[in-house]
């Protein structure tokens, strides 16, 4: 497909549903600009997707943790209108929050939510005036109730469902829209990195990363406010709004425990 000359910034892009996203952005003939710590990958898949789909691939190596990131990439894209941002980066933590370290946990609280709220809030003023954009943030099933044993990574993701549909809703008749794609458990790098890949909720099954991507992608090009991959997910989250708060926070509790209580995971 020929080059469209719009530019889509995706997070996360080293593996997972960032490269899956960043792959489909190419093949609608979008140039892409892939942002991540691990510079090798970045470069690897930068290099394919020029290849492959004779789009203009960037890649933007940043540790989403630095408060500096956000300023640093706008920065460096003052030159190239985002028509697209996809704010993919995110990593969850495992385990008794008392017994987590706090430096891991803020540096979550860093990438979920502090990252995607400021570039977000410097990317979204020029879409408004341009009155063409789209936003794609990467939420979750883990939002819709408290997860004890991954406390902050679902009140992260909470806020990330919360603060993409609220965007949504500001931004009518402006010509953008936000989207929030909510996936359960995915067959990605996560489980690994957070801890709960031995989980009953990773050991229950797992969507591939292409098909919640091909989801979240489509439904951020209609302008869905909210997007729910699987059918699986759908019922979960019907089931846990029927459900008692209590039982639906001892739900979660059980589906995240690795261990007994008390111990670090």
């Amino acid at each position: 497909m020929a080059r469209t000359e719009k530019t889509a910034l995706v997070t996360g892009a080293s593996a997972g549903l960032g490269a899956e996203l960043a792959r489909l952005f190419a093949a609608d003939g979008h140039d892409v600009v892939l942002v991540a710590r691990r510079r090798d990958k970045l470069e690897e898949l930068a290099a394919a997707l020029e290849k492959q789909h004779g789009v203009r691939a960037t890649a933007l190596p940043e540790d989403l943790a630095d408060a500096g990131a956000p300023e640093r990439i706008a920065k460096a894209l003052a030159d190239r209108p985002i028509e697209f941002l996809v704010n993919n980066a995110g990593f969850g933590t495992t385990g008794a929050f008392a017994e987590s370290p706090v430096a891991r946990e803020l540096a979550m609280l860093s990438v979920n939510v502090t990252t995607l709220v400021h570039l977000t809030g410097l990317l979204l003023p020029a879409m408004v005036a341009r009155k063409s954009g789209r936003i794609l943030n990467l939420g979750s099933t883990a939002g819709f109730v408290p997860g004890p044993f991954m406390a902050g990574y679902y009140a992260s993701k909470a806020f990330v469902n919360s603060f993409t549909q609220a965007l949504c809703f500001e931004l009518r008749g402006t010509g953008v829209t936000a989207t929030v794609s909510c996936p359960g458990a995915t067959a990605t790098e996560f489980s690994a990195v957070a801890g709960n890949d031995k989980t009953p909720l990773f050991e229950g099954g797992v969507m591939g990363a292409a098909e919640v991507a091909a989801h979240a992608y489509g439904a951020m090009m209609r302008g869905d406010p909210l997007a729910i991959p699987g059918i699986k997910n759908k019922l979960r989250i019907q089931s846990l709004r029927a459900a008692p708060r209590g039982m639906a926070i001892s739900l979660a509790a059980s589906l995240n425990r690795t261990s007994a209580p008390g111990s670090k995971g």
